[in-house]
């Protein structure tokens, strides 16, 4: 495997302690995948901030929100004989699942897409009614003819499906529910029609028969969606063995459009790759990368919340049309920044 990321030598960018709690009683214990965009000639992120109580020794408590919007603590005896706790983000107590952390969604900007801080008069995205009582995660924004259009993963104890939210200005923002019912996530929204007609990447799942795989759906207006194909599956004995899912909106180029998806093992080691789609057909995927283009090998992103992970869901490309920066989660707990060269990406893929 060759890594072909050059990642910011300030890295990590982002850790919890760089933030203050959105309440008291809260911590933050992640900083992780944030959705990317530029807006007022600056770079944003749409940090995904996970927050739970201090934990004390000898139970594990997390909050949920419930329908009307406030926060109820539920704290569980760590050696309760219906709780299982063998995964540092999901538990199950009771046969229900409930995530150890609630997220919600921050916007911060930088000029140098190095340093960056809270502005004034911008709000949090938290989750709102029964469809995410356990938050909203992991932000994806296309900028698509003047709106901008954020997918999030919505979670709560009816399921895990992908919302959708429109700004144009970042400050209002018109809610769109939920726009692939459980259980999906990693919804990225192409940022050009393509015969008239919206595109977005998205990954339902399946225990049983299937698996979690990245699918292709189109839209006549950007909310209601259909002809659903699948398009890239997991790989037996390779890095993306276990799940895959799309990162940010596909990166048009001469020879396709160019996306940049994670992959995970069962050992749960996350890695990004590429695959390349047919401008006018997006469904048919005309190249995909065999090896990793980046893998976990620093000690931000061995070691954290959740280890031995990268995971990108943001880009922007830079002035000169060919460098990539890609900004990512590491071990689950920090932001991070790294550039690639398309032209460099495009070179590793191999036809399907």
């Amino acid at each position: 495997m060759k890594d072909i990321a050059n990642r910011f030598l300030e890295n990590p960018l982002l850790s919890p302690s760089d933030l203050p709690p959105s309440r008291e009683g809260l911590e933050i214990t992640c900083l992780l995948n944030p959705g990317v965009f530029q807006f007022e000639n600056k770079i944003w992120l749409a940090v995904r901030v996970a927050e739970r109580p201090k934990q004390a020794e000898n139970s594990i408590s997390f909050p949920i929100l419930t329908e009307t919007g406030s926060i109820q603590i539920i704290e569980i005896p760590k050696n309760h004989p219906e709780l299982i706790a063998t995964d540092a983000r999901v538990i199950n107590y009771q046969r229900t699942d409930y995530l150890t952390t609630l997220s919600h969604i921050r916007l911060l900007c930088s000029e140098d897409g190095k340093r960056f801080y809270e502005p004034e008069n911008h709000p949090l995205l938290v989750g709102e009614g029964i469809l995410e009582t356990f938050g909203i995660e992991d932000c994806r924004v296309s900028l698509i003819e003047g709106k901008y259009y954020l997918t999030f993963t919505s979670v709560s104890n009816n399921g895990v499906g992908v919302g959708l939210r429109t700004t144009t200005d970042w400050k209002n923002f018109e809610k769109q529910g939920m726009i692939f019912p459980p259980h999906n996530k990693d919804c990225a929204i192409f940022e050009e029609k393509i015969n008239g007609l919206f595109y977005a990447l998205h990954r339902p799942s399946s225990v049983d028969i299937g698996g979690n795989y990245i699918w292709i759906a189109s839209s006549p207006d950007g909310l209601h969606w259909g002809n659903h194909q699948c398009i890239i599956k997991t790989r037996k004995g390779n890095w993306d063995s276990k799940r895959v899912g799309a990162g940010a909106a596909p990166i048009k180029t001469e020879k396709g459009w160019l996306e940049i998806y994670h992959g995970a093992n069962e050992a749960h080691q996350y890695c990004l790759g590429a695959f390349l789609l047919d401008l006018e057909n997006p469904a048919k995927v005309i190249s995909r990368t065999e090896a990793p283009i980046m893998f976990p090998s620093t000690d931000y992103e061995l070691s954290g919340f959740f280890g031995n992970v990268v995971f990108t869901n943001g880009h922007i490309i830079e002035p000169d049309g060919d460098t990539l920066t890609v900004y990512y989660g590491a071990s689950d707990e920090f932001v991070c920044g790294a550039q690639f060269s398309i032209k460099e990406i495009l070179t590793f893929l191999k036809e399907v």
